[in-house]
Order: C-alpha cells, then structure tokens, then sequence
C-alpha cells in the first residue's frame, strides 16, 4: 500500500470512527451494538473498514483500525471486525453503497415488530426509494439476516430489520448517517401519529412520493 493510501484509510478511519461516536450521542445505539462500514479504493482492491466488534467506540484510537477484503479477508488490524460483517460485505459487494451504518434505533425497531413495512407518513420516504420494507428476523451475524436485508433494500436506500434495528447505506458516510437519522424520526412519527385514540394516520400515495422523489433529486444542488 503507498504512502497516499496509508494516508486515505487512517483519514477515512478516523470519520468512520466520528460517525461510529455520533450514533451513540444522538442515541440511536447503546453501548457497542450498532456498527458502520466504509468502502475505501487502493491500488491492489478495495478495503472496507469497519468497527470492530465489543469495543466501545470512544476507545478507538487510529491505531485500532480494522479493515478487511470484499470475500471478507482481514488485511488490516489485530482487532475483530463487527459481528454483522456478513450484512455489511453484502451491501458493499451487490450495490455501490460506498458507507453502511447499522443502528438500534429505539422507534424504528418497535416499528419493525409492528408491520412489514414503514407506512408511507411523510414525503421523505421518497429519499429513501420508498416506503421502508422490513426484513424477516434472522440472528445477527448470519448470512441469512444478510440475504433478507438484501431483498428489503432492493432498490431503496434504507431497511428495517425485524426485532433488531435499521440498516442504511450511501455515497458517503454523512449519507448513510443521515438516512440513518431519518428513518428513525419517520418511525418515531408513524407511531406517534397511530397512537391518537380513534384516529387513523393520512398515508401518502404512490404519485405523491415518485413526485416528491423527484422533487428531492435537486434538492441542495446550486443552479
């Protein structure tokens, strides 16, 4: 590896690990659950970091960076990766999500013990393809949590897992963590909105998000 690409993945540890601390002070994570993943390009392929498994993330330094191959080789690091590596390598490997974060968020795990799929509450599911799928329970670590959670995010940005958190991915790690933030305060809505005694929330319909969808393709973007 150059000295450029030393240089790239300690940069690009060190915002993962700023990202990693941020789910736990907006509390979408307690403790070490929850983990993050970044896809960074060298000469001789890719290297996804990722965090490593039973640490807590303000005890990471730069030297405890952790960093495998996409088949899931270890080339970086004396640390063990995150226990969802498998859910993490599926996404870097069959999309081209450059960042995956994994939370524990509270609202959005009640919700995916409630229905198959995120109601369409507000406008902003557009900005995650649509509404959120729920991906059938499976134990952490495996591989079929990993192929379920691929199905639920066929063609979206974001998923929920049943009885276990959310998962989502993006072009860069603030992406995903925005996403990630998102979703949980749109789950947080829904089961706000359910709550009212002898009401029934108002639902968006299908052209009514692919129209805010393309609304939010320009959304932030200069003239």
């Amino acid at each position: 590896m150059t000295e450029a690409e030393q240089e790239a993945i300690s940069r690009a540890w060190s915002d993962l690990v700023a990202i990693a601390r941020r789910t736990v002070s907006d509390g979408l994570v307690v403790g070490t659950s929850g983990n993050v993943s970044l896809r960074v390009p060298t000469g001789t392929g890719d290297i996804v970091l990722a965090t490593p498994t039973g640490v807590h993330y303000d005890r990471l330094t730069a030297a405890d960076a952790v960093g495998v191959r996409l088949d899931g080789r270890q080339v970086l690091g004396e640390l063990t990766p995150t226990s969802e590596l498998p859910m993490h390598l599926a996404i870097h490997r069959t999309t081209d999500a450059v960042a995956v974060v994994h939370t524990h968020a509270v609202h959005a795990t009640a919700v995916s013990t409630l229905v198959d799929e995120l109601p369409p509450i507000h406008y902003m599911a557009a900005a995650l393809g649509g509404p959120v799928r729920v991906a059938p329970y499976a134990l952490y670590g495996t591989d079929e949590l990993a192929a379920g959670l691929l199905r639920a995010l066929e063609g979206r940005t974001g998923a929920l897992l049943r009885n276990h958190g959310t998962v989502t991915c993006g072009a860069s790690l603030e992406q995903a963590f925005d996403r990630t933030a998102q979703l949980e305060w749109m789950c947080r809505l829904w089961l706000a909105a359910r709550s009212v005694p002898g009401h029934t929330p108002a639902l968006l319909s299908e052209p009514q998000l692919r129209e805010a969808a393309d609304k939010l393709r320009g959304y932030g973007r200069h003239r």
